[in-house]
């Protein structure tokens, strides 16, 4: 599959950020402000791990030689952290091939001005060609799950730098939100960057939440269980979720709701479907009276996300799903019943097998395996589908980077011996790129084992 993928990438659209496989061309959206190739870089570390030589060799050359960062358009912190600068740090890591470091660290002096802000909480966009953030957004707020998911990817880039300013940048960030007052220890998703205060009491686990907090768990497991601030606000913001939007539906379904100012979406997103994954991980390092609790709380939310697959005439899940009057764990809103190869819930396949290797989870990532073979492949590569409830596929024309970063890099692991990639020794940032735990002394200096 993704030798598949990634062979029709490069027919049709190589150097663009993703494939259009109906059309047959390539499409550069814009999220990146004018970087390309988001594709190629979101692969790097797949295509190494999966061993495919010769494609890795053809992602390394175009890096090399046609990988300009020299672009003035507007793009999202976020995304370009996550997918250029995870795949850049990961594809270092595993083969020390310098053009990835230095091309990491360029990219990530790029995004600096983004901070350039009263508070230091960043600003989502960030504006190559001026550098600025521009006031005009003053009254825009920035995304918890944003400027929460910078901090694995700017330690790094610190570390491989010399450079501390990746670090202060989300230390600071940190900061801002250990003094903050939280409403019922609940992290809401939206903050101003000017003031410094939350900007309306929407909280969730899905989009604009999400990847925030699985940061603050990878961060204490990255530092090699060094960084206790982040554990103590993982476990505390973890108890908070459980207490206030942790429910069981009269089916027995368990589920994480969305909270908006005190009333409850009884509904989970797609992407909240990383939370039973991010649970296991954080099982073992919680107090010990908790941690057969949490493991069970991991098991029961994936179960709830599978059954959003099984529930679907396609047996994949839709972008979201509702548990009320009667309808549980199905889309029941217009426009939510789409898939776009998301990974959220191979992902927690994945760390459960890892931590139970109950073969119930393989059993249900092949399951999704076959799912995608018959309803989003198409002649040339694969795509997302309209309508999981319906079993004539309407396909959406988007082969998604992240489908080659995350989706079948986490099909793959699931199905590999536990010693590739080993959660001893690697961390994920969300876009599926491995950092490596920093096994260091006191001082700070690493001392990663070979």
């Amino acid at each position: 599959m993704m030798r598949f993928s990634w062979q029709n990438y490069k027919l049709y659209a190589m150097g663009e950020n993703e494939l259009r496989p109906l059309t047959k061309d390539g499409y550069e959206g814009n999220m990146f402000g004018g970087l390309s190739g988001a594709t190629i870089i979101d692969s790097l570390d797949t295509l190494y791990l999966m061993e495919l030589k010769e494609e890795f060799q053809e992602a390394k050359a175009w890096v090399k030689e046609s990988f300009h960062l020299n672009v003035s358009g507007e793009a999202s912190l976020f995304e370009v952290n996550i997918r250029y600068i995870g795949g850049l740090l990961s594809a270092f890591y595993l083969t020390g091939e310098e053009v990835f470091r230095l091309k990491a660290i360029k990219l990530g002096e790029k995004l600096l001005p983004a901070f350039n802000t009263p508070t230091g909480i960043p600003k989502g966009v960030v504006n190559f060609k001026s550098g600025s953030w521009g006031w005009t957004t003053a009254g825009s707020s920035s995304i918890l799950a944003e400027f929460g998911s910078l901090h694995l990817e700017f330690l790094h880039l610190t570390e491989l730098s010399g450079n501390q300013v990746f670090a202060e940048k989300v230390r600071n960030i940190r900061r801002v939100l250990r003094k903050i007052d939280k409403p019922f220890g609940l992290y809401p998703n939206f903050l101003s960057p000017v003031s410094g205060n939350w900007v309306q009491h929407h909280v969730s686990v899905g989009g604009l939440g999400d990847s925030f907090y699985e940061y603050l768990i990878k961060s204490w497991l990255m530092s090699a269980k060094t960084d206790t601030e982040a554990k103590n606000m993982y476990y505390e913001a973890l108890e908070a979720i459980e207490t206030y939007l942790l429910n069981v539906s009269p089916g027995g379904l368990t589920y994480i709701a969305e909270w908006r100012g005190g009333i409850l979406d009884h509904k989970m997103g797609h992407l909240a479907c990383f939370s039973g994954g991010m649970i296991a991980l954080g099982a073992e390092d919680a107090k010990e009276e908790k941690r057969a609790h949490y493991r069970e709380l991991a098991a029961q939310i994936t179960r709830t996300c599978h059954e959003s697959y099984v529930r679907s005439d396609t047996k994949l899940g839709p972008e979201a799903f509702w548990f009320n009057s009667g309808r549980e764990a199905v889309a029941t809103q217009l426009g939510e019943s789409y898939y776009i190869l998301r990974p959220e819930v191979v992902e927690s396949y994945m760390y459960l097998w890892r931590q139970t290797h109950n073969p119930i989870y393989r059993e249900w990532g092949w399951d999704v395996v076959m799912a995608l073979e018959k309803y989003c492949r198409t002649e040339a590569g694969f795509s997302g589908i309209q309508d999981v409830y319906s079993s004539i596929p309407n396909h959406d024309n988007k082969q998604q980077s992240f489908f080659l970063a995350e989706t079948l890099k986490y099909l793959y692991l699931l199905f590999s011996e536990d010693d590739v990639l080993s959660l001893e020794d690697w961390v994920f940032n969300t876009e599926a790129h491995p950092l490596p735990v920093n096994h260091s002394d006191s001082l700070g200096r690493a001392t990663r084992r070979q």
